[in-house]
């Protein structure tokens, strides 16, 4: 679901692949970093399967990208209390799964429902729709939601929830991990594990003749492979094997140089106000070695971010400051960056008690009666990333830390964040909502196996002020609250926060075209088109 609702973990994307296809008319070809772990629509987290599940489920209503404005989509109508405490979402009729079953409200109700059930794995979800009482049922195609606490975000999140077919996905021993029945403008036609999915435009789509959808979802197919490395997705592109890609700051730069860049290749800089992504490093609290909140100011103070945005980033990113995006109006902008100060950083950590007491060029300490040496493990899931935990790990060397860097699969990562089994992790946040809630990542609640504060960041004051913030309707006031939840989280350092992206920055093939490089709030790929 997120993009808004869920915070999906992102990796700076980059695999190895030497296939070649023959190149299909009207086929969209696109690349993902890694494998999806689940194309679940209930219980994946990971944004691979958001994108596959973005062409192929269906949302009561999405947000205009223009304007950001909720519209209809699987709902043509909604009526809503003046207090805010329910709303009334009536469904189109003539809508069919793409198994040929017709779409009922039911369905809706299944998939509110299934939230709360505790057979299924959806800790990540229920932060969102606590405040939602019940879905009522009123006809066949019409459902009533009913709200025991104001929140600002109630609408959004019952506007955007994903639908998905109870007789598909009603069973919680049935792992339906690898295969996709929905009702969105997208069938998957085949799957191919370890290697791609390829999705074909459903001719039975409930809006393929609606006046108002007309010119989107114009691909025939969409063939996405899995490519981890950059650099073969460079060369794929080049030869035509691709006709979109998402580019790093260092590609833009360096790596998209010559005249097929110009005579076959589309290279785009945009600015769009769309929430951006940022990149962190995230310690485990639950182990004592990150439990100082002055250890965690020096390992931030020990990160030479302004050298890695210049080296790696053509100081095309922003350094990041807090636990979300720094553009955003919720984040205090007087919050600073933590820069790069190894005199700075070995002070906290002598204060914090860390001493070379043996001499042997690391520091350590006595933990639980035992003589503790600072050395950890950082697990990453991307490759390219290796460069900025190279440089890193040197700078934690000379400051008496010893960091092992670990490059692991996508899924197995997930694993050891669901289980807490790691000691810091190298990963990404999705922006999320331009009104965005903190509580999933950062509330105490939201702490448990599974969901997604996953280091196990706990504040009273932050998880009060989040509650706080939830219930304010007035933005200005909730702006002023989330932005002392910004300063506050910023403060305890429970991550290092790295970068955020300034732009979007991408490359399509010249036979894919477009009326505008980006809309006012995201890209449009799903406005895109092929020259016949």
């Amino acid at each position: 679901m997120r993009i808004y609702f869920l915070a999906f973990l992102l990796i700076f994307i980059t695999s190895c692949s030497t296939q070649k296809d023959t190149k299909e008319k009207n086929t969209f070809y696109i690349t993902f970093g890694a494998e999806p772990e689940s194309l679940n629509p209930i219980t994946s987290t990971d944004v691979y399967a958001s994108e596959v599940q973005k062409y192929t489920f269906d949302t009561l209503m999405i947000h205009d990208p223009d304007t950001y404005e909720l519209t209809p989509w699987l709902a043509d109508d909604l009526k809503k209390d003046p207090k805010g405490l329910w709303y009334i979402f009536h469904i189109r009729k003539n809508v069919f799964w793409h198994d040929g079953k017709p779409l009922t409200a039911k369905d809706v109700k299944f998939s509110f429902d299934v939230i709360r059930d505790d057979r299924f794995a959806t800790a990540h979800l229920r932060p969102y729709y606590e405040n939602i009482k019940e879905c009522i049922l009123l006809d066949d195609h019409t459902v009533k939601f009913t709200v025991k606490k104001k929140y600002f975000g109630n609408l959004n999140v019952l506007a955007t929830l994903q639908v998905a077919p109870q007789h598909v996905y009603g069973d919680p021993k049935k792992k339906v991990n690898k295969k996709i029945i929905g009702s969105g403008p997208y069938i998957l036609a085949k799957y191919h594990r370890g290697k791609s999915i390829i999705l074909k435009r459903n001719p039975k789509w409930w809006g393929n003749h609606l006046p108002e959808f007309k010119g989107q979802f114009n691909f025939q197919k969409i063939f996405i492979r899995f490519i981890k490395n950059e650099n073969v997705r460079l060369e794929m592109l080049k030869k035509g094997q691709l006709d979109y890609l998402s580019l790093t700051p260092e590609a833009f730069v360096k790596k998209t140089e010559g005249a097929i860049w110009t005579q076959k290749i589309d290279k785009i800089k945009a600015e769009n106000l769309a929430p951006k992504s940022y990149g962190f490093v995230g310690w485990n609290l639950k182990k004592p070695l990150f439990q100082d909140r002055k250890v965690r100011l020096a390992l931030s103070h020990l990160m030479n971010r302004e050298e890695m945005n210049k080296k790696f980033r053509y100081n095309m990113s922003l350094l990041a400051t807090g636990p979300w995006y720094r553009q955003s109006v919720y984040a205090d902008p007087q919050v600073k960056p933590l820069l790069f100060n190894p005199q700075k950083a070995a002070q906290l950590l002598s204060e914090a008690g860390w001493k070379d007491s043996d001499k042997d060029g690391l520091l350590d300490k006595k933990i639980n009666g035992q003589k503790t040496p600072f050395r950890f493990t950082l697990m990453f899931a991307n490759k390219d990333s290796e460069k900025y935990f190279t440089m890193y790990k040197e700078d934690l060397r000379k400051a008496g830390i010893e960091m092992n860097i670990k490059l692991v699969e996508w899924n197995t990562l997930v694993k050891a964040l669901d289980e807490k089994k790691f000691d810091a992790v190298n990963l990404g946040w999705g922006g999320g909502s331009v009104d965005l809630d903190p509580k999933q990542i950062w509330h105490s609640q939201s702490a448990k196996n599974g969901g997604s504060n996953f280091i196990s960041y706990s504040n009273k004051e932050v998880d009060r002020l989040i509650d706080l913030g939830r219930q304010e309707l007035d933005k200005k006031k909730r702006i002023k609250i989330f932005r002392k939840v910004y300063r506050l989280i910023a403060q305890d350092a429970p991550y290092t926060f790295m970068f955020v992206n300034k732009y979007v920055l991408y490359a399509k093939s010249k036979r894919v075209k477009q009326q505008k490089p980006t809309y006012k709030y995201e890209i449009g790929e799903q406005f895109w088109w092929m020259e016949p």
